[in-house]
């Protein structure tokens, strides 16, 4: 395989794992190769493009599933979308490689270029799946910095990630990302009740303010 064709079908294969919801969840490995090896080909025919992405950051492989990483993932997509030498090769182009072009240029081109835009020298966080990259990190940075004990007061979270998102996106991914039991928030009273500390924990009607978040393993 030329390296032009390697780069067409690595772009093939991310815009296949995007289009499944590779950004949200994993998706599992006989629904990816069913959409992407076609009837002359077979599984092992992307094996080295399944370790190129992986080597580059812009998948995850797992005994189940893959995954498209982001940001590097939707990096490499776009990247390979825009380079002038991708196509389709043979005549018939299958209908979910067309609507999935289509569905990344009206959602996602636009917040690809956007996000290139740095805040405070890094990118703006578009999407769920980054913010949870970028927020367990951050987690994981001030408890080992600061012995938390596990129990990160929201607020520093909030304020360690600052204007790469906005306020009401922060409160909504962080609230998903309990809702599928990656974080717990915990109520309590912050040390000094700093009001300012509190409006930048999180409040929900039903449970209230929430000024801790816990890892859940």
């Amino acid at each position: 395989m030329t390296s032009k064709n390697t780069a067409q079908t690595n772009t093939r294969l991310l815009l296949a794992l995007w289009d499944l919801g590779g950004t949200q969840q994993e998706v599992k490995k006989g629904q990816l190769t069913k959409r992407i090896v076609s009837k002359s080909q077979k599984v092992a025919d992307y094996q080295g493009s399944f370790e190129e992405l992986q080597n580059q950051g812009a998948i995850a492989i797992s005994k189940k599933g893959y995954s498209l990483t982001s940001p590097k993932g939707l990096e490499v997509l776009g990247e390979g979308l825009r380079s002038g030498k991708f196509k389709f090769e043979g005549t018939i182009v299958g209908t979910w490689a067309a609507n999935a072009l289509v569905k990344w240029i009206s959602q996602i081109d636009v917040a690809v270029i956007g996000a290139d835009v740095p805040v405070n020298g890094k990118s703006a966080i578009g999407s769920y799946g980054e913010f949870k990259s970028v927020a367990l990190e951050v987690y994981d940075k001030l408890n080992q910095n600061y012995n938390l004990d596990d129990l990160v007061p929201i607020y520093r979270i909030r304020r360690e990630i600052g204007d790469r998102v906005s306020r009401e996106d922060f409160s909504e991914w962080l609230l998903e990302m309990q809702e599928k039991d990656i974080l717990q928030l915990q109520g309590g009273s912050l040390p000094d009740n700093d009001p300012s500390k509190l409006e930048d924990s999180v409040t929900t009607e039903v449970s209230g303010l929430r000024c801790y978040a816990k890892l859940l393993n």
